[in-house]
């Protein structure tokens, strides 16, 4: 039997999902992500027990591929995660922000950069190619067009291939930002979790 934490009628909608996480799914493919998933996060994430235990397996598969698809790209690891920051960060998608920065701790990519996201176009720690990059991916996302001048800019540190792979970051970041807006899906806790778990590890070693 699916069972579903009902949220009391009485909770505004910005405290929580606006349909009731699933916690125990039917069938046996989906009981199987969810253990996956604990191994994984040590958790259930939120938009897994949300939005896709209500969908066929299929759309789950979707969901997976885009993340397995990123490790053909060939922009630097780092590059993609800040471009897909800087579109979760304009989209104000706070799910996404916090399991990209989960990734990239777990990558053990240097935070910097992220922390210092919303200076970018001014701080000495991005280059002009990662710059060109977000500013493409700011304008796209805020103003769902792109000028030419922008896309010149971008032609100049960047081949066909990786320009369209920029765009892939951009347009799949937007599914997950609004698959969790639409359903006021927050941040797990997820990035807060694995920097108190790297803590201790640093002071385990000591």
């Amino acid at each position: 039997m699916q069972t579903r934490t009902e949220r009391p009628p009485s909770d505004p909608d910005t405290q929580g999902p606006l349909l009731p996480p699933i916690e125990n799914p039917k069938g046996l493919i989906m009981k199987l992500v969810y253990v996956m998933a604990r191994r994984q996060f040590g958790k259930v994430i939120t938009p897994m027990k949300v939005f896709v235990a209500r969908l066929p397996v299929a759309f789950g598969q979707f969901y997976g591929r885009i993340s397995a698809l990123d490790k053909k790209l060939l922009l630097p690891p780092e590059s993609a995660m800040l471009i897909r920051e800087q579109v979760a960060r304009i989209n104000v998608c706070l799910f996404c922000l916090d399991i990209g920065r989960y990734f990239t701790i777990k990558a053990s990519i240097n935070q910097a950069k992220f922390d210092a996201l919303d200076q970018y176009r001014t701080n000495d720690l991005f280059s002009d190619a990662e710059r060109v990059a977000l500013d493409y991916a700011t304008e796209l996302t805020t103003n769902k067009n792109v000028d030419p001048e922008t896309f010149a800019r971008v032609a100049r540190h960047y081949s066909e291939r990786q320009i369209c792979e920029i765009v892939w970051l951009i347009a799949s970041e937007h599914f997950y930002n609004m698959t969790n807006i639409a359903l006021n899906i927050h941040s797990d806790m997820l990035c807060d979790a694995t920097r108190r778990v790297g803590a201790a590890s640093v002071v385990r070693h000591r």
